[in-house]
């Protein structure tokens, strides 16, 4: 696939998962970045779209429709009514169906699971990164969620911005103490610690403020100095 195939597809359809264009994704950071940020407007896309339905609209609808029709007999005011009846039930059906979203179907116990997959899907890609990012770095892009780093756990390998269960997240690869481990700081809250595992990794999520710390790293390595670290250094703002 060439590029101009490939952008041609991602324009289309941001979140297209076809073999050819994963694979043609993974074949350059300007590939990479290019469908991380349209994945991104995207998602800011679907939220911006994102309406509440007051509870009372379809008896709105009907007593609305009911009080300009009164005058009118027969059929044209059974017509009227089976309008707004059906008005109701197909805005109810499309604003049900937007929030069924991707990002709303999975419960915060499963970001561990979520970060399992995240990392297993883009280690092709960022295994192989490294762009020595420093604390400024890191910061610029912490300050959207509120907070900053005092000091770095350890060498950064990756820093960027990733479209984690849906939401705008920060993915940071660090060499710790621990070893090399995957960082994610999701805007999801979550109340208790938990982790999850496959047959490669496991994975250790945190609660800081109205958000999540996420660690991913090899199964069998202690996540938890990285976790205490991480979370000690964040500065949050008032």
């Amino acid at each position: 696939m060439d590029e101009l195939e490939f952008r041609r597809r991602l324009l289309a359809d941001p979140h297209d998962n076809d073999p050819k264009v994963t694979a043609c994704k993974h074949q350059s950071i300007a590939n990479k970045k290019f469908a991380d940020e349209l994945q991104q407007l995207d998602m800011q896309l679907e939220q911006a779209l994102k309406v509440d339905v007051p509870d009372d609209l379809a008896d709105r609808i009907l007593f609305h429709q009911a009080g300009e029709e009164t005058s009118k007999k027969g059929i044209q005011s059974y017509w009227s009514y089976g309008l707004a009846a059906s008005v109701a039930f197909a805005i109810g059906l499309f604003f049900g169906q937007m929030n069924l979203l991707p990002s709303q179907q999975l419960p915060i116990n499963s970001l561990a699971n979520v970060a399992l997959e995240h990392v297993s899907y883009e280690a092709q890609f960022v295994d192989n990164i490294d762009e020595k990012a420093t604390l400024q770095q890191v910061n610029a892009k912490l300050q959207s969620f509120g907070t900053e780093m005092k000091d770095l756990p350890g060498h950064i390998y990756y820093v960027n911005y990733c479209g984690f269960d849906g939401k705008r997240s920060l993915h940071i690869v660090v060499d710790s103490p621990q070893g090399k481990v995957t960082v994610f700081v999701v805007p999801t809250p979550s109340h208790t610690i938990s982790n999850s595992k496959d047959n490669n990794n496991e994975s250790l999520v945190v609660p800081i403020r109205e958000a999540s710390l996420i660690i991913v790293g090899d199964k069998g390595q202690n996540l938890m100095p990285v976790a205490s670290k991480i979370k000690n250094d964040l500065s949050w703002e008032i």
